[in-house]
């Protein structure tokens, strides 16, 4: 599966959410803790679907995507 979404977490745990290479998100305090424990316990798959439900792009055709790989 081609990696759609990609992020990067910095020294003071902000998570910048990429689309593309291009930054859609930036998520920090209590937001970016939820994200990191949820990510960290995933495959890329399933992470793929949580950054696209988190920014919005979940409605871009994305969950075509992650209801056929689940099947």
């Amino acid at each position: 599966m081609e990696e759609i979404f990609s992020y990067k977490i910095t020294k003071d745990n902000k998570v910048f959410i990429f689309w593309y290479n291009k930054q859609i998100k930036i998520l920090k305090g209590k937001e970016s803790t939820k994200f990191m424990k949820r990510i960290e316990k995933t495959n890329e798959e399933h992470a793929q679907l949580i950054m696209a439900k988190i920014t919005g792009n979940f409605k871009r055709g994305n969950e075509k995507l992650a209801k056929m790989n689940h099947k």
